[in-house]
């Protein structure tokens, strides 16, 4: 049944099948040949419990909060402000692209969203101090991938949906890992355009006054995230409550920005509307797929698997990881996380390992499924964008950047306490 139910859905995901579809497909195929009971009896039960909860209605506030920063004209000011910051390093203006997308990371929750909106910014940017087209397209893909790992994160609330599995735990264990990753793709790109300075444009440098003058596009930002998170951790407000007030106050940053109009609000609720749907959809999917996953016994069968293959615990934590890796360059994140959650995490928690842990393990691998080749979405995003050259240009641009994603899933590996220090802490 293992492989039956793996060749069904990398079969169906190649016919463009959408990923919705697909995991109810894959459900009655179980149902039909893996199940002496007639299991689809209770697909209305099971649809109806993944979508009632209140959990999940912090993921249209977190996708319409994303939706008005992008479409409220706050990008642009942002970008322009942390040029003025980060154009003096080696690199120059690809340091404003990371950052920027860390900073957008840290409030719209979407990785695709975080990447679209700094390539539309910057692009134009690029093509006139003449930067070297890969590295700083690969920037940029590689940075829009920060926003499913630091906080919020709608991944990380489907994650902890799925696994019943704190989210503010997630959303803490989250930050430092982000944090690092950023650093790190700063670090990278710096060393490599003081090795090789015709990868990176002229560097700038501005005066303190044009710079702390700038910080006044930096602050709503700043503030919004403190909110967010604040009236988390202080017991104040749930995910979802503290999603709904961040909306909010994403309106009125926008309204003080110029940027609210009836086509700009028009655009930004259709948007949310597309995009829950997608993901509502792909979750009903996942719970059903799982409720005929468990019912058939294949939980059971891949146990089994695994025992008999004779590894210890660490040596199936680096199967596991393989697989991600590999599933990486064919399946879309989000589809990746909910088809393999129900089958890989039980075996890891009975294995020993933490979910929160396991979840951040899982953020950065399927991180890399974002922009590495042939379905990763920020890739063709950032091609998009640029209007020019070739795809592959961005797909060399991102081998740097996946080589520190690489490195921050061993560090997580060797030092789990990058992502429980903070969790564990408060």
């Amino acid at each position: 049944m293992i492989w039956s139910v793996a060749a069904a859905l990398l079969g169906l995901l190649s016919l463009s099948i959408p990923v919705g579809i697909v995991l109810f497909l894959l459900g009655f195929g179980i149902d039909q040949f893996f199940s002496a009971f007639p299991l689809i009896r209770g697909l209305g039960q099971v649809v109806w419990s993944a979508s009632d909860s209140a959990t999940l209605i912090a993921i249209p506030f977190f996708v319409l909060l994303g939706e008005i920063l992008v479409r409220g004209g706050i990008a642009e000011k942002t970008y322009a402000s942390l040029d003025k910051w980060m154009s003096w390093l080696p690199g120059g203006l690809i340091h404003a692209n990371i950052g920027t997308a860390t900073m957008f990371s840290a409030t719209s929750g979407s990785s695709v969203a975080t990447a679209a909106t700094v390539a539309t910014v910057a692009m134009p940017q690029a093509e006139r101090l003449g930067y070297d087209p890969k590295l700083f397209s690969g920037a940029i893909a590689a940075g829009g991938t920060l926003g499913i790992l630091i906080p919020p994160s709608i991944n990380l609330i489907v994650y902890g949906f799925l696994t019943e599995t704190s989210i503010p735990r997630l959303f803490l264990a989250g930050l430092l890992p982000g944090l690092l990753m950023a650093a790190a793709f700063m670090l990278v790109t710096a060393v490599l355009c003081r090795v090789r300075p015709a990868l990176g444009g002229p560097s700038r440098s501005f005066s303190w006054n044009e710079r702390f003058a700038s910080l006044v596009h930096l602050l709503p930002i700043m503030v919004l995230f403190a909110v967010i998170i604040g009236s988390i951790y202080a017991g104040w407000a749930t995910p979802t409550e503290s999603a709904a007030v961040g909306v909010a106050i994403a309106l009125l940053i926008a309204l003080a920005n110029g940027g609210v109009s009836p086509v700009m609000m028009r655009e930004s609720l259709l948007g949310t509307v597309r995009i829950t749907a997608m993901i509502m959809l792909v979750i009903a999917g996942a719970y059903f797929l799982n409720f005929t996953l468990a019912s058939a016994g294949l939980g059971r069968e891949l146990q089994d698997l695994l025992g008999n293959l004779g590894f210890s615990p660490f040596g199936t934590l680096l199967v596991v990881i393989g697989l991600y890796i590999v599933l990486g360059f064919f399946i879309e994140t989000l589809s990746l996380m909910v088809a393999t959650i129900p089958i890989v995490v039980p075996i890891m928690a009975g294995l020993g390992y933490d979910k929160v842990w396991f979840g951040i393990l899982m953020i950065v691998l399927v991180e890399m499924a974002l922009i590495t080749p042939p379905v990763g979405l920020n890739l063709y995003v950032v091609q998009g964008a640029r209007k020019s050259g070739t795809l592959g240009e961005v797909m060399l641009g991102t081998i740097p950047y996946v080589a520190v994603m690489l490195a921050m899933v061993a560090a997580l590996v060797l030092l789990p306490d990058i992502a429980l220090f903070l969790p564990d802490s408060f």
